[in-house]
């Protein structure tokens, strides 16, 4: 597992500015109680970094994991639990569970882990306006 401050080869300041563009698009759709596709979000940060960003990349996984961990310490959820597959389950990828599992959720069954954190982050972010 990369450190939270892992910037994945990328110069630091184009890391925190597709991390805060990456929240940004995250909260969007969480405040419309919608997810987004990994792809999506993919094609809206890649720019950010002045790169093309592939939905399967482990950079993007890092900047996901690094965006949830910062925003679970601050009592707000998961963040991540809205990018999702765009096609097939439809559901976040392993990672997302494997987070969730070292982050105290219970993860037995994957899919009410989902939706209750998608309930949590939804919830959050439909009264917060940051």
């Amino acid at each position: 597992m990369e450190h939270s401050d892992s910037t994945y080869g990328f110069p630091r300041d184009a890391w925190d500015a597709a991390k805060v563009e990456a929240r940004a698009a995250m909260i969007e759709v969480a405040r419309c109680e919608k997810t987004i596709p990994y792809t999506d979000l993919a094609r809206r940060i890649g720019p950010v970094l002045g790169t093309h960003l592939e939905p399967y990349d482990p950079r993007l996984w890092g900047m996901l994991g690094q965006i949830s961990r910062a925003e679970d310490d601050e009592g707000r959820g998961l963040l991540t639990v809205v990018v999702v597959h765009k096609t097939g389950d439809m559901k976040p990828g392993p990672g997302f569970f494997d987070l969730a599992k070292c982050r105290g959720r219970d993860t037995s069954d994957i899919v009410r882990c989902w939706i209750e954190e998608l309930k949590k982050v939804h919830a959050v972010w439909r009264v917060t306006r940051e």
